[in-house]
């Protein structure tokens, strides 16, 4: 059995408390601003009002480790112990901002935690932390095979003080919303390297950099995740000051490792709140329903269909808490084994979960009445996100075919 911290439990009690009283009693207006605001990608009133509330109510930076405590208004909360407020987050889709505790922002926040340099942390981190601004990271591209990052193309070459930037990327989370301000990017510095993973670099990039040139939104099953959104974007001799270089050249892999792993964990923890949440407006469903006489809950296939729906919810939440033990034990490297079983399989049960309790609902589980759609897109974007299945399957297979065969 997992044992959460005092800490941790006070804060799920007050999470859930603030989720119930502020969160859930303002889905509609998030959702009728979002649909008058001037674009889609502006910056919502209703946020604003709820970041202060949580701000005012300790709810705030949540996901920041004890390591980097320094940072937090908090000691810090391990993965174990942030894992259930994720989850809680993760009901509402757009709710981790509310908290300062979204992707990418906190990915992020973490790279220049741990590898900033001052002044890139007084710049870009302290108004990260505060919500000030959001940001993107910026690593896919479209004319290669990114799940594979020693592929990418675009180019950071030194000219005398500056670094010069030129290429494509793509499907970049928080690029189109108006209040992303900073973007991290990966491309080859170095493309001669003998060592494929020593060719790559990350650099901060601000949104108004001369060449940065946002070519267009991107949708995912028709969904543009507005406001925060994905975008197409194209580096035409964009210059950045050298000083924005990330802890030096050909450090680009060892930053993504840092900073992928706990990502890749974090929407797991989500999708298990989004899993949880169609599950029980299932079951709330089945008796406001009847057909041929009857409930919809009195039917063996539906009941058959929800018992199914809270086993698979409830083993990969054991594997995602057994997951962040793991991390917190021996960090994120010593724990890919898990992180990958976890990344692997948590969107797969999530898209499997919620498309049963949409077919509960009816047409309508299919539209924006309810969260499912959504969340159900959440889920299958998931599965590419951060390196898509395929590539971690492969590196976990071989991983424990090593571990157990006799070879």
């Amino acid at each position: 059995m997992q044992e959460f911290s005092d800490l941790s439990l006070a804060y799920q009690e007050q999470l859930q408390a603030f989720m119930d009283a502020h969160v859930f009693p303002n889905e509609q207006v998030y959702r009728e601003q979002l649909e008058s605001a001037p674009t889609r990608f502006a910056y919502l009133p209703i946020m604003d009002e709820l970041k202060a509330k949580a701000r005012a109510a300790g709810l705030w930076n949540l996901f920041i480790p004890p390591t980097l405590a320094e940072f937090a208004d908090h000691d810090g909360l391990s993965n174990l112990d942030y894992a259930p407020l994720a989850e809680i987050m993760g009901r509402v889709l757009w709710s981790p901002e509310v908290f300062n505790c979204n992707a990418p922002d906190t990915g992020n926040m973490e790279v220049l935690m741990k590898y900033g340099s001052p002044e890139q942390q007084e710049t870009w981190l302290r108004p990260l932390l505060a919500g000030e601004i959001r940001s993107s990271f910026a690593m896919t591209e479209p004319q290669v095979a990114s799940s594979d990052a020693t592929n990418i193309e675009l180019s950071i070459l030194r000219d005398g003080d500056e670094y010069v930037l030129n290429g494509r990327k793509w499907f970049i989370t928080g690029a189109m919303y108006e209040r992303c301000g900073l973007f991290i990017v990966m491309g080859k510095s170095d493309p001669d390297n003998p060592s494929r993973h020593k060719q790559q670099s990350q650099i901060l990039v601000p949104r108004d950099a001369a060449g940065l040139e946002i070519v267009r939104p991107l949708t995912t099953l028709g969904y543009d995740d507005a406001p925060l959104g994905h975008a197409e974007l194209r580096f035409n001799n964009v210059r950045v000051p050298a000083d924005n270089m990330l802890l030096g050249e050909g450090r680009g892999f060892e930053i993504a490792q840092g900073r992928l792993g706990p990502g890749r964990i974090h929407h797991c923890m989500r999708l298990i709140g989004s899993a949880q949440r169609a599950l029980e407006l299932a079951c709330q469903r089945v008796t406001e329903r009847a057909t041929f006489g009857r409930q919809l809950s009195e039917h063996q296939s539906v009941r058959e269909e929800l018992a199914r729906s809270f086993s698979d919810i409830e083993m990969m939440r054991l594997l995602v808490l057994k997951t962040c033990r793991r991390m917190d034990e021996v960090g994120a490297r010593g724990a890919m084994d898990l992180i990958a079983a976890s990344k692997t399989s948590v969107p797969i049960m999530a898209q499997r979960v919620i498309d049963r309790c949409m077919q509960v609902h009816g047409a309508g589980g299919l539209t924006e009445d309810y969260p499912m759609a959504e969340a159900y897109n959440y889920a299958r974007w998931c599965r590419q996100a951060d390196g898509s299945d395929e590539v971690h399957l492969m590196a976990l297979g071989k991983q424990i075919i090593k571990r157990y065969s006799r070879e």
